[in-house]
């Protein structure tokens, strides 16, 4: 997230809590697509962390994309933490420094595509002096938690704070993982409601058709998409593939009441993080909060308090794909025209619903458990002996379908299905890109991580 929320306007109700989500809905026409990516930078010279200080550290960085795009900076007690333009884009540091562009709300795929070259183009003419570079993979192959620089940021440092109270592995998550994440807009309730189960029932296959962290501490760590892993000894609190939403007569109040039920990280008041973490929000709705006795809540603390929640999909005013481990451009741009032909299309929104429709709790917690570990080789358990593999071809023709029947060309005439090819061609082959760079490590990489750093860039 690149800025928290600010509005002090009272909330004092549930159904003001509910009211909040249901002001994202959105005429089709209106629909967006937005893409958020993190990569993780490297010094290209000695391959070590970059930190926060120094001539040739994050800040500079941060400092030197100011002054080439014209973007304003965004703060944390003076310190710069990120920046954000008027068109609604913007740039952030996640707690180990890994480097995300948050894009703004675009029509189409190819405005997807377009925003991220420009990014990356004016990443690589402030970076490339700095002599730094950003790795591709979901994970950092080499350092260790301990050797991973500390971003100075108020939230992080609460949340840090709580990490291991709750789970082993938060840490991990928070400095060493990089993640892809696209966000789709919602007409209605009920509209909202297929498309959060579709993408939730799905998001094991995006996990296994983009897992591409193997690699921990500069040797094979036993998953495809050790990020994943790390999830699901995160926080249980927040994290998961929300059963609660296929229960007849779910909606916003359902999501609203699993929120409330989620401890609190913070609540931020002027420029000031207050850690209250553990806390209940329903206790600062009465003003009754141990850490800040009256103080009551606003809008700012239940949007802030929203971003906090970590399920597999994550709903605040759009919808957020969040299962996927981070790849290259093209597969930041297969990301966003996968959900794009699933979602954003009446009939594949259907087919993909009927994909899963027989699909128990069970069964997809029992995928979401073994897709780090498996990928596309992850049985799905009901269904006759199938894998996600063969899931994940029947998903992605329903989004070629979708994409097509959406019919966005670009100026060469082409439409958004071009941006599927290089899923295709991973179920076509059985091997997502940890396979195959696993495969480079036992033979081309002389079992060592190093060429990463030449071969798994941006």
């Amino acid at each position: 997230m690149a800025r928290d929320t600010s509005d002090s306007t009272p909330i004092t109700t549930r159904a003001e809590l509910v009211a909040w989500f249901a002001e994202g809905e959105k005429p089709r026409e209106r629909f967006r697509i937005g893409t958020e990516h993190e990569k993780i930078p490297f010094y290209r010279e000695t391959r070590e962390p970059v930190p926060y200080d120094g001539e040739r550290g994050v800040r500079a960085l941060l400092d030197g994309l100011a002054r080439e795009t014209g973007w304003e900076p965004i703060t944390d007690l003076g310190t710069i933490i990120g920046l954000h333009s008027d068109g609604g884009g913007a740039i952030s540091i996640e707690p180990g420094g890994q480097f995300e562009l948050s894009g703004a709300a675009l029509p189409d795929v190819h405005a997807t595509v377009r925003e991220l070259d420009e990014h990356l183009s004016a990443v690589r003419r402030v970076a490339d002096p700095l002599g730094i570079g950003f790795l591709d993979l979901g994970m950092s192959p080499k350092w260790r938690r301990e050797e991973t620089p500390v971003m100075p940021k108020s939230r992080y440092r609460i949340m840090a704070g709580y990490m291991p109270k709750v789970g082993t592995l938060g840490l991990d998550m928070m400095l060493r993982t990089s993640t892809v994440q696209v966000n789709v807009d919602f007409a209605s309730e009920s509209d909202m409601v297929r498309k959060l189960r579709a993408s939730l029932a799905l998001q094991p296959v995006a996990t296994a058709l983009f897992a591409n962290s193997p690699f921990t501490d500069g040797r094979p760590n036993g998953y495809l998409s050790r990020r994943s892993e790390i999830w699901r000894d995160t926080d249980a609190d927040r994290t998961g593939m929300l059963p609660q939403a296929f229960e007849a007569g779910f909606g916003y109040e359902g999501y609203v009441d699993w929120l409330l039920d989620m401890p609190m990280y913070f609540v931020k008041r002027g420029d000031i993080y207050h850690d209250v973490s553990g806390a209940s929000f329903r206790a600062l709705m009465a003003g009754k909060l141990p850490q800040l006795p009256g103080e009551y809540a606003t809008v700012s603390d239940w949007a802030n308090h929203a971003s906090t929640a970590f399920p597999e999909v994550r709903l605040k005013r759009f919808l957020e794909m969040r299962g996927s481990d981070v790849g290259g451009p093209e597969m930041i741009a297969a990301q966003a025209a996968f959900w794009t032909g699933l979602l954003y299309d009446e009939a594949a929104l259907d087919a993909a619903l009927d994909l899963t429709k027989g699909w128990s709790a069970q069964t997809r917690e029992a995928m979401r458990a073994t897709v780090p570990r498996l990928g596309l080789a992850t049985p799905v358990c009901g269904c006759g002996g199938r894998s996600l593999g063969a899931v994940a071809a029947e998903a992605l023709a329903i989004a070629r379908a979708g994409l097509q029947a959406r019919a966005r060309r670009d100026e060469a005439g082409r439409d958004e299905t071009r941006y599927l090819q290089p899923l295709e061609a991973i179920v076509a082959a059985g091997r997502s890109l940890a396979e195959q760079r696993l495969e480079d490590y036992e033979t081309r990489w002389q079992r060592s991580v190093e060429p990463a750093f030449a071969e798994c860039v941006f």
